[in-house]
């Protein structure tokens, strides 16, 4: 019997592997932070024995979701300015309140609430566009989740810089500090095409490429965007990125709710990713992304939140549930967003597009063990007779009971146990009530 850290069981064990395998009764033993091994109960528990076994009866175990664009700082400012549209959403509330309370420790007590509420919804893995990117890195390691974290550009003035070359200076400083670490990936995050010049995306591209890093952006949010942006250029933002030499694997490309076919076929080409945030889009009324052409074109599109501030949470299985069905409606195919490909655009595409297909995404031996065990007891979730399809039209955060990341149990029973959840919940008042009062 060859000893290993945990044995973690399952009714349906979801590999999300190429062969989308679900093994029934099945186990996955863990060791040294990786899987060991993976396969039906009775064959593990032939060769492995485990100091820390997690009963299966009634549970599914699957890879943790991946959320691929947040603000993950933004959680403070959740229901500060609801209901507006996206331009005077940022410009007139949000960036304001940046503006005026943006600091590494506000940073890192929030990061640290998004994480509760992430780790807690099943999410092992996010990318975050943000500032004060080492505050955030430390805060994420605590939490100890695995998350891949840009350094947000911009051309105007903020807490953090003056202009673009202050920005993409403490980017290279962040990239470098960070770079090879286990738990955190940095990466560039230009905010948009309309709060970048061309020059300053010019030198994001020309950093990204010596560095080898990422770009995660956002990209054709909103009509205004793509207007402003063929005002300034004659491109749509699609275009201009390509004309830039930007549009490749190394690009992250957020929200694409106003793509025409050819940009679709550019993205497509390039190999991009596509982070789909319907909830945001809905809820700031950006519109909706043409996801199953993407999709038909062979984008890997994938599933973020958002903010908190525009969500109103960092919920992954609501954005499948709400995607799903409602690509359905627009397109009045009810085949159009199946659950197979939701759960997919929340697990193995989430990894691939943010360069850590290799690592984590699925449940394979030799990958990383980042696993979440699902509770189907419920009255909500049964009978059962697809998996899949209960996992996305019907399964809730709630129903999240045990997640591992690396190797180490972060939640158990629906309980953090690496974290301290009434400090976390603490600071969070504390801040929210200095925001409300405006007291600094």
């Amino acid at each position: 019997m060859m000893p290993v850290d945990y044995i973690l069981c399952g009714d349906y064990v979801l590999t999300m592997n190429n062969e989308m395998d679900v093994i029934r009764n099945g186990a996955v033993a863990v060791k040294d932070g990786k899987i060991a091994a993976i396969g039906t109960e009775a064959d593990i528990f032939k060769t492995y024995t485990a100091s820390r076994v997690i009963d299966g009866k009634g549970r599914a175990l699957l890879p943790g979701l991946i959320n691929t664009h947040t603000h993950a700082a933004m959680v403070y400012f959740r229901g500060l300015a609801d209901d507006l549209p996206l331009k005077d959403w940022l410009e007139k509330h949000i960036w304001p309140a940046e503006g005026r309370w943006l600091s590494p420790e506000f940073v890192s007590d929030a990061v640290e609430l998004a994480c509760l509420e992430m780790l807690r919804a099943g999410v092992t893995t996010f990318s975050d566009m943000y500032f004060y990117g080492g505050s955030a890195a430390v805060a994420s390691k605590k939490m100890g989740m695995r998350a891949v974290l840009g350094a947000g550009i911009v051309d105007f003035p903020t807490k953090t810089g003056k202009c673009a070359d202050d920005y993409i200076g403490n980017a290279e400083k962040f990239i470098s500090e960070w770079r090879g670490d286990d738990m955190i990936t940095p990466c560039i995050s230009p905010h948009s095409a309309y709060a970048c010049s061309q020059e300053t995306l010019v030198k994001i591209r020309d950093a990204s490429e010596r560095l080898g890093v990422m770009i995660s952006s956002h990209i054709s949010e909103t009509e205004w965007e793509v207007a402003e942006i063929v005002s300034r250029y004659g491109k749509r933002p699609v275009e201009h990125f390509a004309s830039l030499g930007m549009v490749n694997e190394r690009l992250l490309a957020a929200h694409c709710v106003h793509i025409d076919e050819r940009e679709t076929e550019l993205l497509a080409q390039g190999r991009a990713g596509v982070s789909h945030c319907i909830e945001s889009n809905l809820k700031l009324a950006s519109g909706f992304a043409p996801v199953p052409r993407m999709l038909a074109s062979g984008i890997k599109v994938t599933f973020g939140t958002d903010g908190a501030a525009s969500n109103n949470d960092l919920n992954i299985l609501s954005e499948m549930s709400t995607a799903a069905k409602l690509h359905k409606a627009l397109a009045k195919d009810p085949t159009a967003l199946d659950s197979r490909t939701a759960l997919l655009m929340a697990t193995r595409w989430g990894a691939d597009v943010l360069g850590l297909g290799s690592r984590v995404g699925s449940l394979e031996e030799g990958k990383q063990a980042d696993i979440i065990t699902m509770a189907l007891g419920k009255p909500h979730l049964a009978p059962l007779y697809d998996i899949y399809s209960h996992l996305v039209y019907s399964a809730m955060a709630s129903d999240v009971e045990d997640v591992m990341v690396d190797g180490k149990l972060l939640v158990e029973k629906g309980r953090a146990t690496a974290a301290d959840e009434e400090e976390i919940m603490r600071k969070a008042i504390m801040w929210g009530e200095k925001i409300a009062s405006g007291d600094s």
